[in-house]
């Protein structure tokens, strides 16, 4: 699964909370008037700092495992918080992700269940999960597939991007889109250009219309829906109320697809 650069700055946001939670946790467990549930004693409150220090260093030197447990604890309590925020972006932005004007749709257009797909034709695991996605497409006549333009690995991801919202013009926005996911090698610019040729697309009329400016507001809307639902890499996928990141294979979409819609048929 490839990555947007602001989640390396994740350890940062962790490490404030963590020092104050080892401090206090140190507190508690060399002061003994808050194990007994009393009030730290005039002794203790007014220890010198550099004695607290030294304690709270031959504590934690001695059990440095409260380091790692602290550590996975606020992790946990984190992706809990994301997860959440992701379900109640998934709620308020449902519309705009399923039903934006300038979303290609396939499959089925009418079908009674979505599969929201965010990729980067760069991505190799958003290759190697296309023909899960044609297999899902081919075996549901009732499955709906709304494709999210995700460029995030490059200049050459965005022109690839802004070519396949342009090939809707031309109405092979399918037909290119498989093409581009089966291709091998970088998707640059000379690789757009023979993959647009070969499925009959007017080259000239292609680059004309990428110039349109929905285009670039396409893709800055669907950068903006990905991370409100916290995907933060390719591929990533919608089903239902559910948001998956990372490849899936087959047998999970099935799965997600069917739990969907039963949910709509309650």
């Amino acid at each position: 699964m490839h990555h947007l650069n602001f989640t390396s700055r994740r350890l940062g946001f962790l490490l404030l909370p963590l020092l104050l939670i080892i401090a206090a946790g140190a507190w508690y467990l060399l002061d003994p008037g808050f194990r007994a549930g009393r009030q730290p004693t005039t002794a203790s409150a007014n220890l010198p700092q550099d004695t607290f220090e030294r304690r709270v260093r031959d504590y934690l030197v001695a059990s440095p495992e409260v380091i790692v447990e602290a550590m996975q604890n606020l992790e946990r309590k984190q992706r809990e918080a994301e997860q959440t925020e992701a379900q109640a972006a998934l709620t308020a932005h449902r519309d705009e992700l399923l039903n934006s004007p300038e979303s290609p749709v396939g499959g089925n257009p009418q079908g009674d269940v979505t599969l929201v797909e965010f990729f980067d034709y760069n991505c190799p695991y958003c290759r190697q999960v296309a023909p899960s996605m044609v297999a899902a497409e081919d075996g549901d006549p009732q499955l709906r597939i709304v494709y999210k333009e995700f460029p995030i690995l490059g200049p050459n991801s965005v022109f690839a991007a802004r070519a396949a919202l342009a090939a809707r013009n031309q109405n092979l926005y399918p037909q290119f889109h498989k093409a581009m996911m089966q291709a091998s090698g970088s998707a640059d610019e000379a690789q757009v250009v023979a993959v647009a040729e070969e499925i009959g697309l007017d080259v000239d009329q292609l680059r004309t219309d990428m110039q349109d400016p929905t285009i670039d507001a396409e893709i800055e809307l669907n950068l903006a829906l990905a991370r409100a639902l916290r995907i933060n890499g390719t591929p990533g996928f919608v089903i239902g109320d559910e948001i998956l990141r990372g490849a899936t294979d087959l047998q999970t979409m099935h799965r997600l697809i069917d739990q969907a819609r039963k949910d709509q048929n309650r």
